[in-house]
């Protein structure tokens, strides 16, 4: 088990702490949902234990140092028992058929796990692995019983092998797989030997052993058919990704269906579903010019071709094909910098290349032809994710990338607390399982049956080339398991979509070097009806880093590849990329066994993270009012000193003012010293956890049901007339105070350049006379007498304040502003 411990927390200033209205709108949360949100310590038991007195026999442990270990030391212990099914031979064959249909079953108390039949066979194979919970053993007697299919009535008994589980061996990794032994069948009473010899491999290993992932699990018995395979383990490596450029550069010799007009000719390229046009060329012409760049994003092995069509835009309504021609992606050259490529003409045909046969083919073909510069482009990092939370920063060609600065280990341990996600029997019910992805690889966790409390206990391990990169986990609830009860419609359900049950981001550069995090993170979902907790994940994480010297270099190196800065793509662009990647990852993962699910991929690459949303709105400006925070505070401190509020303060900033004024040399010295003693106070209270969800920053408690019914609307709306109209006045009202914050910012902006463009010739004329004057003044007064008499001046006492404006705030407020001009 895991024990759970709450780690003492301090008051960390927060947005919240900064803002009155924000601390008094979360004020009537209770601490019960601040404690259920946040990070929990575990203790949980990692590393390899191994019963002193067999297999079975759980009277003692052996310490780590007296076996070899393998590499799971980051999850607890989980022990199994294994039975490989081989194979049979010279099995009695049924006395009406002269043969045999065999099939095994394998009996553990109340677990019985059975292989395929096959068909009319004396000598069948199976290959099978049967994986059963030492947790889950009621029985020291393992039956092992072969057995004839019959199409009508009983199934035929041929024999069994008995094993007593206290005499089956333990093997673990790095230890070589047990040799399967033969076994001579014997009669149903024991008493006998029967005819027929089956090849069996027993024994007792952890979730380290190499047979775990394909193994028949019996807490997975109630799953048949198709979704066996779906409850497994599984490891995928998202495919190549490739950034196709299509320089549209000219045509020659394109003419018109219409032998009156010239055309207005524009390119279209398609690959896939991906779809792109240029810019109807301006000028009418048989040789339009166009120089633009379609950008696509293509997959390793190249399946689809290169489709690019000349039309004629003849009205609004129709467009005209007046070439085409189909490229395959093999023909284009791959470029890893900036390098310029060899343009190449392409000539066009009516239909496109391969739609005609032989010399029909060439008698339609046009003289026409396009000139484009075409190549893949290997030196940019193909986005599929958001930049914000990115987890690879490579570029696509191998031949670019850099050794790795460290390595990633992590230890799913299990769930708990979570919620019923479906309806099993009359009963809630969830069958959990968890994905993870960090850079090129995704990993899922065999799915664990009907619990809240799951326990995976699976490690894997990520090599770390960029230490400010951010791994994924998502728990999620399986709906394809195959039939009965677990399925609306009973069967495969394609139909049904795996319901989210939560998420979780770690950034890597948050956790210490070689220390293992052992925490247990909350999965928080928000809903239509505000946050919920699902659960919670265990995890236990380490970051290894090989070279100290590699970890620094790199954090002075650009976070993405050379091209993005060389060559960078416009933001549009940059979000059209990214949403056609994560349509082909997911695509392609989807056509894995067992399928890594559209649903599951979108949740985990945040694909709707860009979508409008008044709450994000709301976090991201009190984010920025926080930034602003501590400014605020120096100024309320510095017009304190001013007022001398307190005088001891006020006298000892006069004194370092006076020191600073005569030693002007140690004004920078003093600044970096005081920023690094800073840094080293708050040593003390660093967090000693990586960061986590945060329902308050996310603004996730305090948001308004309108706010949330908007956020999951769909795109375009599916709302009424009056709750769209209603949205679009809340809109306008929050738009309306932006505005209003822009149009003061540019006021005085335009205040301050209208000093000198004598738009108000009286206030221009004053300010050059006050520029000629302070600049003899200047020039005649040493400088250290002109700062110690500014900040004098400054830090006056209040008995020698007044209490309105200035004369240099009252001269620029009354500077001119563009506003006069504005309707």
């Amino acid at each position: 088990m895991i024990s759970i411990k709450r780690r003492e927390r301090g008051n960390p200033v927060t947005m919240q702490s900064l803002n009155p209205q924000v601390q008094q709108l979360h004020h009537g949360s209770s601490n019960h949902h601040e404690e259920d949100y946040n990070l929990k310590d575990t203790n949980p038991q990692l590393g390899e234990r191994w019963p002193s007195s067999g297999a079975y026999g759980v009277r003692g442990w052996m310490s780590g140092g007296e076996r070899s270990t393998s590499t799971y030391d980051l999850v607890e212990q989980m022990f199994y028992l294994y039975v490989r099914v081989a194979k049979a031979k010279n099995l009695s064959p049924n006395t009406l058929t002269s043969s045999c249909d065999p099939y095994v079953e394998v009996r553990l108390g109340n677990y019985k796990g059975r292989t395929k039949h096959v068909d009319k066979k004396l000598n069948p194979e199976w290959n099978q692995v049967y994986a059963f919970s030492k947790d889950q053993i009621q029985s020291s007697v393992l039956e092992v019983i072969v057995k004839d299919k019959e199409m009508v009535g009983r199934d035929d008994y041929i024999g069994r092998v008995v094993f007593d589980l206290d005499e089956v061996p333990t093997r673990v990794p790095p230890d070589s797989p047990l040799a399967p032994q033969w076994y001579r069948l014997e009669d149903r009473r024991g008493e006998g030997k029967v005819r027929g010899d089956i090849m069996l491999a027993v024994w007792m290993g952890t979730q380290a052993d190499e047979a775990f992932s394909d193994a028949w699990h019996s807490d997975a018995a109630t799953v048949y058919g198709d979704g066996v395979f779906n409850i497994r383990s599984k490891v995928y490596v998202s495919p190549k990704l490739w950034y196709l450029r299509v320089n549209v550069i000219e045509a020659q010799d394109v003419i018109s269906s219409d032998r009156n007009r010239l055309p207005e000719v524009f390119v279209k390229a398609q690959m896939g579903c991906q779809v792109l046009r240029t810019k109807v060329c301006p000028a009418r012409s048989t040789t339009p010019l166009w120089n633009e760049d379609l950008v696509f994003v293509a997959a390793e092995p190249f399946e689809e071709q290169l489709t690019i069509t000349v039309e004629d835009h003849v009205h609004p309504s129709k467009d005209e094909v007046l070439g085409k021609i189909i490229l395959p992606l093999t023909l284009f050259e791959k470029r890893l910098d900036h390098r310029p490529v060899h343009s190449r003409w392409f000539n066009l045909e009516k239909y496109g290349f391969g739609m005609m046969e032989g010399d029909r083919r060439n008698e339609l073909k046009f003289s026409s032809r396009v000139h484009m510069r075409i190549c893949l482009e290997g030196g940019y990092h193909v986005l599929d994710e958001s930049t914000l939370y990115a987890s690879d920063h490579r570029p696509t060609a191998r031949q670019l990338w850099k050794q790795p600065i460290g390595m990633l280990e992590v230890g799913i341990l299990g769930a708990q607390g979570l919620l019923p996600m479906k309806m099993n029997n009359s009963r809630g019910s969830t069958d959990a399982y968890c994905v993870a992805k960090y850079g090129q690889k995704w990993i899922r966790t065999r799915t664990i049956l009907d619990t809240f409390s799951p326990k995976w206990n699976e490690q894997y391990t990520w090599e770390v080339y960029d230490p400010c990169t951010v791994i994924t986990l998502g728990v999620f609830d399986n709906c394809h398991l195959g039939g009965g009860d677990k399925v609306p419609s009973g069967g495969r359900n394609n139909a049904a979509k795996d319901s989210r049950i939560g998420k979780v981001r770690i950034r890597l550069s948050t956790l210490e070097a070689h220390k293992i995090y052992t925490n247990s993170y909350p999965l928080l979902v928000l809903h239509q009806h505000g946050v919920k907790k699902m659960g919670e994940l265990q995890l236990a994480l380490r970051f290894t880093t090989l070279s100290l010297a590699n970890v620094v270099y790199i954090y002075g190196q650009p976070l993405l590849p050379k091209m993005h800065y060389i060559s960078p793509f416009t933001v549009n662009q940059v979000e059209n990329l990214r949403y056609q990647a994560m349509n082909i990852v997911a695509m392609r993962l989807g056509r894995a066994e067992p399928p890594l699910r559209k649903e599951v991929i979108e949740y985990m690459l945040d694909v709707d993270s860009h979508i409008w949303s008044m709450r994000r709105s709301k976090a991201n400006f009190f984010r920025v009012m926080s930034l602003f925070s501590n400014m605020i505070t120096m100024g309320k401190w510095f017009n304190q000193v001013c007022n001398w509020k307190n005088p001891i303060t006020s006298v000892l900033v006069h004194i370092l003012f006076l020191i600073l004024i005569l030693y002007p040399e140690l004004i920078l010295p003093t600044l970096f010293l005081y920023m690094f003693l800073i840094g080293l106070w708050n040593y003390r209270f660093r967090s000693r956890n990586p960061p986590h969800m945060d329902t308050k920053l996310s603004w996730a408690e305090g948001v308004q049901p309108d706010e949330l019914d908007e956020e999951f609307d769909t795109f375009p709306t599916s709302k009424s007339h009056d709750v769209v109209r209603m949205r679009y006045d809340r809109l306008r009202s929050v738009a309306g105070r932006i505005q209003t914050i822009v149009g003061d910012i540019a006021t005085q902006g335009e205040r301050f350049h209208s000093l000198l463009s004598w738009r108000d010739p009286r206030a221009t004329s004053l300010f050059v006379v006050f520029s000629l004057c302070s600049a003899v003044i200047l020039y005649a007064t040493p400088p250290r007498v002109v700062a110690l008499a500014a900040g004098l001046y400054f830090l006056r006492h209040p008995k020698f304040r007044s209490k309105l404006p200035s004369v240099p705030s009252n001269f620029f407020k009354r500077l001119p502003a563009r506003t006069d001009s504005m309707l």
